[in-house]
């Protein structure tokens, strides 16, 4: 599936301020920093991609929610 942005040219971005560059820097420090998240398996869950993340609020054709 392609987004309507697929097309679009891709503008070079303009370089970070020394600020924002410190923050990024100070955020991945902080992920690191965090113990990995150990969570149980879901049992009986839809299976597949996110829909959250990916858009897909179907499955066999039927409209599903949460």
């Amino acid at each position: 599936m392609q987004n309507d942005n697929d097309n679009l040219p891709v503008e070079p971005r303009k370089p970070l301020s020394p600020a924002a560059q410190r923050a990024l820097a100070e955020a991945e420090e902080r992920r690191k920093a965090q113990p990995p998240l150990n969570l149980p398996e879901e049992l009986g869950g839809r299976g597949g991609a996110e829909p959250a993340r990916f858009g897909d609020w179907e499955i066999n054709g039927r409209a599903i929610d949460f």
